[in-house]
């Protein structure tokens, strides 16, 4: 057993900085009514943060934070990871957190607080507690949220000894410290101030997210914290957090690892006075805002993977929503894919191997629930976008009859494979095609797949990490 008190550490990068605008992906254009504010921006009014050190990291960096809004009543949302195994502080969320109305988030990095039993969650409510009696709060307004290694005991005493720290570090301009002190292995920070223009008025979003590592749907090891002064109802909150997560954090892998203590929070202070009314076009164009937001979130986790060079999306559509959505993960995760992607290898062929593969492990099986309990699928936004027909190997839609609209049987599927807009796969066979494009195509530092499986009406996408020597030099040294 570790020593509860030791100094931890959880597998540090050297810290790159993003100096591109925030909004930098293809896959997350910033929509027109939303303006990017500079990084040193103070949060949206209503709101202070801070960061300090305890002493949990050997490194010395920053490994507390603590995230206040000042304003009562507030509206929240949350999604927290649905593991099977969920960490000590995501349970003491889910059971002992008013999350429809919290007022302060506590987060530890250096020590992820799971597989640590009834000591874990006796750790967790009593920094939960120790916080909420330093603010004036009750317990239930606090949640608490861990990251770093699992097995490792809270070492209590430097986090009830940080929170006087942290909270005389409060102030507007926080988020850069909060956000320090919520990373692990993350090479650049991943936040974001905007301002968003809605017909009711102006309204400020702020958010602060990390991960890297142990990332796959349902979502991430990741943490994200979202911050506005946009008057929300809860019911409305948790509506628009649930969408945006299914876009975003639900939609993403770098190693296809479920992790133990995910958490996305949305907190409104409301101090705007701008009422985001159910059903307005002020909750369209907010909840568009939040699904820009948090898309290039996610981003950027999925380029920050460990080791990560590129970063893949593939977008598979066809008749049946569970073959779409298990060729889209199939291929998202395949090791084969994933390390051609990272040497800008053009062999589509392991594409075709990953959907051949996918489909076969789905066929008479009941699909994983994928997502949030309780939530159904969401639409991607593609809609209006016809896919090709598929036919049978060598032919094109043209070469049919009428009445032929479903290929006969020979014993595989026909599939359409287009990589950076050129198709080089037909109905199961390779076509003519540029060679030299696709090599040149397949070098961006982003990449698209797209997968035409049998039938319309459904779609998947997921946005993927490719696989590298870095990510097994990070993860094999992790804890040495």
């Amino acid at each position: 057993m570790s020593d509860p008190d030791a100094p931890q550490s959880a597998g540090v990068r050297p810290e790159r900085r993003e100096v591109r605008p925030f909004f930098s992906s293809r896959w997350a254009p910033c929509p027109g009514h939303v303006g990017e504010l500079p990084r040193s921006s103070p949060l949206p009014a209503g709101f202070r943060a801070a960061g300090v050190a305890c002493g949990m990291k050997r490194t010395g960096e920053l490994d507390l934070g603590l995230l206040l809004c000042d304003v009562e009543p507030t509206a929240s949302a949350a999604r927290l990871t649905t593991s099977a195994t969920p960490a000590a502080p995501v349970l003491l969320c889910r059971e002992h957190c008013d999350l429809r109305a919290l007022r302060a988030v506590l987060v530890n990095s250096g020590c992820a607080n799971a597989a640590t039993g009834s000591a874990g969650l006796r750790a967790a409510a009593s920094t939960q507690e120790a916080c909420a009696s330093a603010l004036g709060l009750a317990s239930r307004q606090v949640a608490v949220a861990s990251t770093g290694q699992i097995a490792l005991e809270l070492p209590v005493q430097r986090v009830l000894d940080g929170i006087p720290a942290a909270i005389a570090g409060l102030r507007a301009e926080g988020a850069g410290d909060f956000q320090r002190a919520i990373q692990t292995t993350d090479a650049f920070e991943k936040r974001a101030s905007l301002t968003v223009s809605l017909p009711s008025g102006v309204v400020s979003m702020s958010a602060q997210c990390k991960g890297a590592g142990m990332i796959s749907p349902r979502f991430a090891t990741m943490l994200c914290f979202v911050e506005t002064d946009a008057a929300l109802e809860p019911e409305t909150a948790d509506l628009l957090l649930g969408v945006c997560v299914k876009r975003s954090f639900d939609r993403i892998t770098v190693d296809g690892q479920l992790s133990t203590n995910d958490v996305a929070l949305l907190i409104c202070s409301g101090r705007s006075g701008v009422l985001v009314a159910p059903e307005s076009e002020d909750e369209l164009r907010f909840g568009e805002a939040l699904d820009a937001l948090l898309r290039q979130l996610a981003l950027m986790i999925v380029a920050d993977g460990e080791g990560t060079k590129r970063v893949g999306r593939v977008l598979v559509r066809g008749g049946e929503r569970d073959a779409v959505e298990s060729v889209a993960r199939g291929v998202a995760n395949s090791p084969l894919v994933k390390t051609a992607l990272h040497g800008a290898d053009p062999n589509w062929g392991r594409l075709v191997q990953a959907v051949g593969a996918a489909l076969a492990g789905a066929a008479g099986e009941e699909p994983a629930h994928l997502g949030l309990a309780g939530e159904g699928p969401v639409d991607l936004g593609l809609a209006g976008e016809e896919p090709a027909h598929l036919g049978l190997a060598g032919e094109s839609s043209a070469d049919r009859g009428p009445g032929e609209g479903e290929p006969a049987h020979l014993g595989g599927v026909a599939v359409d494979l287009v990589i950076e807009g050129m198709k080089v796969c037909a109905g199961g066979a390779a076509i003519d095609y540029d060679e030299e494009l696709l090599a040149r195509a397949v070098q961006r530092d982003e990449v698209e797949y797209e997968i035409l499986l049998p039938g319309q009406g459904a779609e998947a996408e997921v946005f993927f990490a490719d696989l590298g020597h870095g990510y097994v030099t990070i993860n094999a040294e992790y804890t040495t």
